[in-house]
């Protein structure tokens, strides 16, 4: 039986972001929380394999202990176990952090609920956005890696191989590789479902398995949190906003609409761009 490893994380929503102007780093309180949008992808995409083959989904997600939210939602769409890594020791972390301690993560899961065949993570996460985390964890547990993956084409479970689509800047690249293998999924991969009614009672009634530091005999404490974090926001700021004078052209036709506006523009931004 396959074992998919699937990394969510739970991230403000894009629309209430605000940054700490001391700290430079992002204020969580009271903002909403909402499961990265690429994560979920992965689940999905996880998911339909265990339709075909029956794996079996442990989702794993760092971060504060209103994550379980997040876990509870994959649950719900199907996933079979959930553990939530979270420490105040953690807190603060980067991407070179995180995928450390993620790492530890699946090496545990691996011990403790079998060995791990495949690892899905969103190709970036939303607050973040820098795309590291995925490939920071294949490095550290020596997986191959595939990123940026919209399509999965065939798993071979008896010869434990894998082949996918790649969406690349000029066109598709299909790859096969062998497994353990961790794939960072585009939102082109699938189409996310909808949970069922079992399925969010079954959510509603769990309660996933909690990992601190005191977990992770081996855990250096020198790589993670901020002091494990070399990253540095040097400065950020919010644009300054500029009033555009707006007119509004009317017209009976299209054809009409685009013969007053060539005419505005010829005769107002033309000659003033060129000193007529």
């Amino acid at each position: 039986m396959l074992h998919i490893v699937v990394c969510v994380k739970q991230v403000p929503d894009s629309r209430e972001i605000r940054i700490d102007p001391k700290t430079n780093t992002l204020i969580r309180d009271g903002v909403p929380a909402i499961a990265n949008f690429y994560d979920m992808h992965g689940l999905e995409e996880a998911l339909r394999i265990k339709e075909t083959t029956g794996a079996k989904i442990t989702v794993v997600c760092m971060g504060p202990p209103p994550a379980e939210k997040s876990l509870k939602q994959c649950i719900s769409l199907g996933a079979d176990n959930a553990v939530l890594v979270t420490d105040r020791g953690f807190a603060g972390a980067d991407t070179l952090a995180t995928s450390y301690v993620l790492g530890l993560t699946i090496q545990k899961v691996s011990e403790e609920f079998g060995p791990v065949d495949i690892v899905f993570c969103g190709k970036q996460t939303l607050d973040g956005d820098t795309g590291q985390v995925g490939p920071g964890i294949a490095c550290r547990l020596d997986l191959e890696q595939l990123t940026y993956v919209s399509k999965v084409e065939h798993i071979d479970v008896d010869n434990r191989r894998i082949t996918v689509q790649r969406l690349l800047e000029d066109g598709v690249e299909v790859v096969q590789t062998k497994m353990p293998v961790l794939i960072t999924a585009l939102k082109e991969l699938n189409k996310v479902r909808r949970a069922p009614l079992p399925g969010m009672i079954r959510a509603a009634q769990f309660k996933p398995v909690i990992w601190t530091t005191q977990d992770f005999p081996g855990l250096d404490r020198t790589k993670i949190g901020l002091k494990g974090s070399p990253t540095i926001v040097a400065k950020t700021w919010v644009p300054e906003s500029k009033q555009v004078n707006t007119e509004f052209l009317e017209a009976d036709t299209p054809g009409g609409v685009a013969s007053a506006v060539v005419e505005k523009l010829w005769a107002t931004e033309l000659p003033a761009r060129f000193g007529w």
